[in-house]
């Protein structure tokens, strides 16, 4: 029953525009949760659920994390907003550069859009070059330069190793896409088509988790760096989603490929709102110096950088504590969702590290592109989605699932049978 639920929805719909705060939580009946702890949320109408979303990946330490908790409550205490410098920063952005093989230098920001952002605009500076290479399927934010191609009608996205750049809303200036080269993920040979000395970076998700969660193949990561490399472009790793939760260095550590740039949020401070553009000191000399600007109010903010520096913190020094059981637990959900599937004889390929993964309803051996994972069936998937919620296992719509910290055994199991259920009426 959402009966709570649709009146709040009601209510909402009357001053908040379409009733929800983004666009990625457009539902019929959206989720309106009451409280959340640990691995599980509760909706205003009482039901409870085994929760895989954890606020589209942030807390990696489950919800309500007591460490978090007590970090930003005795922050707040000693203040909000300075608009000054304070210890707090120096002490994340030192833990950043002994965590991630990409950092040299750091700033903050305070959500991912605007660290992709200071990424690309530091590419340009730095390079004095124009063009941006990216890929088919990768989000990077809802900012108008990059909000291309993301997810899109395959009728206007043209031919699938040289894609048109289709623009991903009403409003968006057309000449954002005069500077961006739209290429296939997972090709390298059709990046060294392409590269030229006006390319001022090529930027990817490393592990593309807002299309499924596809992973690269053997080679491209290392021919993306080494062909940014001789034709002196920047590589920019977008880690918003991968930073922290796949490795305590993100993407770059697990998969041992160090890019120019590097974008982080999301599980950095426990779901509070905190992001971070890391680099080499040569690139990030130039907005060091002033000749690329970075500004923001509420960049550094003291609030999340005492979740920032918990957090951090609790994952470098309890790293052996943290990562295998995370990875175990994630590894013994997708083994089980995959021998349910194969009971009940329906085609679910399950794909991802583990902290991390994808369920695609699909023939497909793999899925390694946009236009591979749109061939998936969606429809079939959005059932599955819809099954599990109804019987209280919360995972993001697309088929995409976050575990935390706190997901115990117990918990895995009971979605593993409820999966079985959903999937035998499949």
């Amino acid at each position: 029953m959402h009966t709570q639920a649709d009146r709040l929805y009601a209510r909402a719909k009357q001053v908040i525009a379409g009733g929800v705060s983004s666009d990625a939580r457009r539902a019929e009946h959206p989720l309106f949760v009451d409280h959340a702890s640990g691995a599980e949320l509760w909706d205003v109408d009482g039901n409870r659920y085994v929760d895989y979303v954890l606020g589209q990946g942030p807390n990696l330490l489950g919800h309500a994390s007591p460490l978090v908790a007590d970090a930003v409550a005795a922050q707040v205490r000693r203040g909000v907003a300075y608009a000054a410098q304070h210890e707090l920063e120096a002490e994340v952005a030192e833990r950043l550069c002994s965590m991630i093989p990409a950092a040299e230098l750091v700033r903050f920001n305070s959500v991912g859009s605007e660290a992709v952002h200071g990424a690309l605009r530091l590419a340009r500076g730095h390079t004095g070059r124009p063009k941006i290479v990216k890929f088919e399927g990768n989000y990077h934010g809802w900012l108008d330069p990059v909000l291309y191609s993301v997810h899109p009608d395959l009728a206007l996205a043209g031919d699938a190793r040289h894609p048109t750049a289709v623009g991903g809303t009403a409003g968006q200036p057309r000449h954002d896409a005069d500077d961006l080269i739209v290429l296939p993920y997972n090709d390298l040979q059709a990046v060294e088509e392409v590269m030229a000395d006006d390319i001022a970076a090529v930027i990817l998700e490393p592990l593309l988790c807002n299309t499924g969660c596809i992973t690269p193949q053997p080679g491209y990561l290392e021919g993306l760096r080494e062909l940014t490399r001789q034709h002196g472009s920047l590589l920019i790793f977008d880690e918003i989603i991968t930073g922290f939760r796949v490795a305590p260095g993100g993407a770059g550590e697990l998969l041992n490929v160090v890019p120019d740039l590097a974008a982080f949020g999301k599980a950095m401070a426990g779901g509070m709102q905190v992001s971070a553009l890391v680099g080499s000191r040569e690139v990030m000399t130039t907005i060091a110096d002033g000749k690329v600007a970075h500004a923001g109010t509420f960049n550094s903010h003291p609030v999340a950088m005492a979740a920032a520096d918990a957090v951090l913190r609790h994952l470098d020094e309890h790293r052996a504590a943290v990562y295998p059981p995370l990875n175990a637990m994630g590894l013994r959900l997708m083994d089980g969702l995959r021998s349910a599937a194969a009971r009940h004889g329906v085609p679910l390929l399950v794909d991802g590290p583990g902290p991390v993964f994808q369920t695609y309803i699909t023939d497909q051996a793999e899925v390694t592109d946009y236009r591979s994972f749109a061939a998936c069936d969606r429809a079939a998937m959005a059932r599955f989605h819809a099954g599990l919620f109804a019987a209280g296992i919360n995972i993001v719509p697309r088929g995409l699932w976050f575990l935390s910290t706190e997901h115990t055994a117990a918990q895995v199991d009971e979605t593993i049978a409820a999966a079985d259920s959903v999937l035998a009426a499949l």
